[in-house]
């Protein structure tokens, strides 16, 4: 986890404090999670009324339009999809 660059895209899911999901995609994963946060501008309302928010998956892309195409089938998935696809990231990392 961390800093990413101009071309290397990721999509990423927060688990919020109340346990819903947020998925995004970003070039720059440090500076987005400080704007989810509300300590730069930019953040997604969401995130900020649902904080505290964790990272709990992120998946590289190799550019933005696959990222983006990657975000919006993963926001199609239902809840469990979801939590399932974050125990398999969850499981490789270990």
């Amino acid at each position: 986890m961390g800093t990413t660059t101009q071309n290397n895209w990721l999509i990423y899911i927060l688990e919020c404090g109340d346990g819903s999901l947020y998925c995004g995609i970003t070039n720059n994963l440090e500076k987005r999670l400080k704007q989810h946060k509300g300590e730069i501008k930019g953040g997604a309302k969401y995130t900020r009324s649902h904080w505290p928010c964790k990272l709990v998956y992120e998946e590289k892309s190799a550019s933005r339009s696959e990222a983006s195409q990657r975000e919006a089938v993963i926001k199609k998935m239902s809840k469990d999809e979801k939590k399932a696809l974050i125990n398999l990231f969850s499981e490789d990392i270990s």
